[in-house]
C-alpha cells in the first residue's frame, strides 16, 4: 500500500534525510524518547488526511502504490444504502461501520489507480477507515464484549466479523491455541452481545459455538471469560482479533510487547508479521522488545528496521540491515549476552567479563543517582567472555551506528596479532593507525616484560619508567579517542583501593566490593561518588559518548 517513506533527517546532521522503499514490515527501534510513538502517530495522520502536517517533526512524505485489485476492493467496502437513501447514477455508499461516503464509483477507480494525483482523495475516502493504530490505551479493551448486531447486514465490529466468518475465526483460534493452549471461541449466549471465551476443548462444530441451545449454553459456561484472564492474554488476543477481523491496509502498533512474557512477544511478532505476508499491506511497529523483533525477523517476511535517536537536540534515523540483525540473533555469544537489546539503548558499554559488567554498571547507577552530570543515562552494559571476544560484540553494534565503548584491562598491550587488530578494527580505527599502534604496543610489552612483575596486579602503567610510561599513556589516549578505554591502573580489582578490599580474584572481589559499597543510600557507610578513581573513569567514557565528533562510530 505504502511504497516509500521519507523522514526529515538522516543518520547525522550532515547526512541527507532518510528515504527508503518500504517492505511489508517496518519496525522502529531506539532508546526512550527517540520519537518512535510519534512516528506512528504522524504516519496515521498522513494516511487519514493525505497531507503533511506542518507540525510534523519526523515524517516528511509517504508515497503510495496504486491498487491492483480495484474492483474487489470496491465491492468489499460497498455498503447497502439505508432506507430512503437515494443514490445518483454510478454512485455508491463506500466505507465501513464508522465511515459512510456517497461517491461516484468511476471517481473511486481513479483514486485507486492514480495515487499520485489523487493521493488526498485516496486517504480521505479509503485509508481513513483502512488504517488501524493500536496503542497502550486500547489494547486491553479490544477484547471487551461487543453488540451482536443483525446477522442479515454487514458486520459492525470485530467480533461480529469473526462470528460470521468461519475462516477468520479459525485462524484466530489457531494462533490463540498455539500461544495459550486454549481454544478461542465467541459466545453469543448473552442475547444481543458477543463475548470472547477461552475453552479447554474445541467446539464440536460451528453450531455448538454459534448456537443458543442448551448444548451451546453449557459449552460456553465451562469456558473462561477472557475478562478473567491475565492482561498478557487480553493484550495478545485483542491485537490478534482486531488485526485479523479488521483486515486493515495499514497497521500501526505501539509497543506490542506490553504485558507480554518474552516468548509471547516473540510469538506475537511472528503472527502479526505473517498477517501481512503476501498482501498489499503495511505493518509499522514501535517496540522496545528484542523478542518481538526476533519474532518479526524469524517470520521470514521482508522487514525494514529503522533506529531513531534524539540526543543533544539532534534527531537521527538509520536503516539497520536485517541481515546484520539476523547475525546478532544467530551468533551464540551475541545471543547469550543480549546484544540485540543494544538497539533499544542510547549507549552500550562492553566489558571483558560479567564481574566487570556488574561493577561498572553499579558505579554508573550511583553516578546517575548522586552525580548525574558524570553518569551515563540510557546505557546498556554487556560482557564478552574475555578481551579476545570483545570485538565480536563491538563490531556489529558500531556497524549499526550504535555508540558502543569497550573497557579492557591494562594487559591489552600483551595482545598482538589478530587480537589487537580485531579489537581496533571493530572500533573503526584506520588500518594505518592500527599498524602504527601495533608497533608501539610491541615496544611497550617488552618494557613491561623487562620489569619481571605482574604489572596488571601491581600498578599498571605506573610500573614503567617515565619515558615508557608517557608512551603507554599516549597509546591509551589514542584508544580513548576511538572508544576503547584501558584500565591504566591495572584491572577491575585496582579500583577503589581506599575501601580496603583484600580479594584478588574477580568473583570474590566483586562480592567484597559490593559489601563495602553498601546497599542502603541512607546509611552513613554507603559509598557515594567522589572525585577521581572509577568515578572519573566512567565520566571519561560519558564524555566520549556525548562528543558529537567522536571517532569510531560511522555516520
Amino acid at each position: 500500500m505504502i511504497k516509500k517513506i521519507k523522514l526529515k533527517f538522516g543518520s547525522s546532521s550532515t547526512k541527507p534525510a532518510l528515504e527508503t522503499d518500504l517492505t511489508p514490515i517496518t519496525v522502529f527501534v531506539g532508546p526512550n524518547n527517540s520519537g518512535k510513538s510519534k512516528m506512528l502517530f504522524e504516519i496515521e495522520e498522513f494516511c487519514k488526511k493525505g497531507t503533511i502536517n506542518t507540525q510534523n517533526v519526523i515524517l516528511s512524505e509517504l508515497t503510495f502504490s496504486p491498487l491492483t485489485d480495484t474492483e474487489d476492493e470496491i465491492n468489499k467496502y460497498t455498503l447497502t444504502p439505508k432506507a430512503n437513501e437515494t443514490l445518483a447514477p454510478d454512485e455508491i455508499v463506500f466505507g465501513d461501520s464508522k465511515v459512510r461516503n456517497k461517491i461516484n464509483k468511476n471517481e473511486l477507480v481513479k483514486y485507486f489507480s492514480d495515487v499520485t494525483t489523487f493521493r488526498q482523495h485516496l486517504c480521505v475516502y479509503y485509508l481513513t477507515f483502512n488504517t488501524l493504530r493500536i496503542g497502550g490505551g486500547n489494547r486491553i479493551t479490544l477484547i471487551n464484549e461487543q453488540t451482536g448486531g443483525d446477522l442479515q447486514t454487514q458486520p459492525q465490529n470485530s467480533l461480529q466479523v469473526l462470528f460470521q466468518n468461519n475462516s477468520k475465526r479459525s485462524e484466530v483460534r489457531r494462533i490463540i491455541y498455539d500461544a495459550f493452549k486454549k481454544y478461542f471461541v465467541i459466545d453469543p449466549t448473552k442475547l444481543g452481545h458477543l463475548r470472547i471465551r477461552l475453552s479447554e476443548t474445541a467446539p464440536t462444530d460451528d453450531i455448538q459455538e454459534r448456537g443458543i441451545h442448551q448444548s451451546a449454553v453449557d459449552f460456553h459456561n465451562k469456558a473462561l471469560d477472557i475478562n478473567l484472564a491475565s492482561d498478557g492474554v487480553k493484550a495478545f488476543t485483542g491485537i490478534i482479533t482486531t488485526i485479523i477481523a479488521g483486515d486493515p491496509r495499514v497497521i500501526l502498533i505501539d509497543e506490542p510487547e506490553a504485558f507480554l512474557h518474552p516468548s509471547l512477544a516473540s510469538n506475537l511478532g511472528k503472527e502479526v508479521s505473517n498477517s501481512v505476508n503476501g498482501s498489499f499491506k503495511n505493518l509499522f511497529v514501535s517496540t522496545h522488545s528484542a523478542n518481538f523483533l526476533m519474532g518479526c525477523i524469524q517470520s521470514g517476511v521482508p522487514i525494514n528496521i529503522v533506529r531513531l535517536t534524539y540526543s543533544n537536540n539532534s534527531p537521527t534515523a538509520r536503516i539497520l540491515p536485517s541481515d546484520k540483525v539476523l547475525k546478532l540473533m544467530r551468533h551464540p555469544l551475541l545471543r547469550s549476552t543480549g546484544v540485540l537489546n543494544g538497539l533499544f539503548y542510547e549507549y552500550v558499554i562492553v566489558t571483558e567479563a560479567d564481574s566487570d559488567r556488574a561493577f561498572y554498571q553499579e558505579i554508573n547507577e550511583r553516578l546517575l543517582a548522586f552525580d548525574p552530570s558524570k553518569g551515563i543515562p540510557n546505557c546498556l552494559f554487556l560482557n564478552a567472555q574475555n578481551k579476545q571476544t570483545i570485538h565480536e560484540i563491538l563490531r556489529p553494534l558500531r556497524e549499526m551506528g550504535i555508540p558502543c565503548a569497550a573497557i579492557v584491562d591494562v594487559d591489552v598491550v600483551k595482545e598482538g596479532g589478530t587480537v589487537w587488530t580485531n579489537l581496533l578494527s571493530s572500533a573503526n580505527v584506520p588500518n594505518v593507525t592500527i599498524k602504527s599502534t601495533g608497533i608501539s604496543r610491541g615496544h611497550l610489552k617488552s618494557a613491561f616484560d623487562a620489569k619481571g612483575i605482574n604489572f596488571k596486579t601491581n600498578g599498571g602503567v605506573d610500573v614503567l619508567d617515565n619515558p615508557d610510561k608517557e608512551a603507554c599513556n599516549n597509546l591509551f589516549d589514542q584508544l580513548d579517542e576511538y572508544g576503547i578505554f584501558a584500565v591504566r591502573n591495572g584491572e577491575l580489582e585496582s579500583w577503589l583501593k581506599s575501601l580496603g578490599t583484600t580479594s584478588n580474584h574477580s568473583p570474590e572481589w566483586l562480592i567484597e566490593i559490593f559489601e563495602k559499597l553498601g546497599e542502603d543510600p541512607s546509611s552513613a557507610t554507603y559509598v557515594k561518588p567522589t572525585s577521581g578513581d572509577i568515578w572519573e573513569f566512567i565520566f571519561k567514557i560519558k564524555t566520549w559518548f556525548t562528543n558529537p565528533t567522536r571517532k569510531g562510530t560511522p555516520e
